[in-house]
């Protein structure tokens, strides 16, 4: 909870990877708060009445999971508005003249992005979306110290760099700081 509102404040790619672990955490604890008290939260160096705020943000999370339907797979809304909020961004930022740098990262990246949408048969997602998924994806095998090839290297480094600067125009839009249509 605590990481999530900082990242949420401080970086909104960082977030939304950090909450889509924790939607895998829950669903790897079978959705079942004892289950993640016992053998995760338990682990935090922190106070009692910060255990209780973080039992109750996880337990409010397994309950949105369960109402919206994603027990098993895919993502809470509060996750979606966020790729949401991001894709408008992105489209604005690709219209607007004023961010040709923005437009060049994009036109960089997209060649790995239509790879990755025609090797996942997944054409209705957002780009963006498919972006955060290569990242997240290659993060879990790297958990698994699964290897990853010099051309996957490439792709989600220049992924990454993408999403990267989109997260620093959602910072700047954010503040107020983002002037597209002066």
């Amino acid at each position: 909870m605590f990481i999530a509102q900082k990242l949420k404040q401080t970086n909104i790619a960082e977030y939304l990877i950090y909450m889509w672990q924790i939607e895998d955490i829950i669903r790897a604890a079978g959705c079942d708060i004892d289950l993640l008290k016992s053998n995760f939260i338990s682990q935090y160096q922190i106070d009692e009445e910060e255990k209780v705020k973080l039992t109750q943000w996880y337990d409010d999370l397994i309950g949105m999971m369960r109402v919206e339907g994603v027990m098993d797979k895919g993502h809470l809304q509060i996750n979606k508005n966020v790729i949401i909020s991001l894709t408008d961004l992105h489209l604005q930022l690709l219209r607007s003249p004023k961010e040709p740098f923005y437009g060049a990262a994009y036109y960089k990246a997209l060649p790995f992005i239509v790879e990755l949408r025609n090797k996942n048969k997944n054409t209705e997602e957002p780009e963006i979306e498919t972006c955060f998924e290569a990242l997240y994806g290659v993060m879990l095998l790297k958990l698994q110290k699964k290897e990853i090839t010099p051309e996957t290297s490439k792709a989600i480094e220049t992924i990454s760099k993408f999403l990267s600067l989109l997260s620093n125009y959602y910072e700047k839009d954010r503040n107020g700081e983002l002037k597209l249509d002066d």
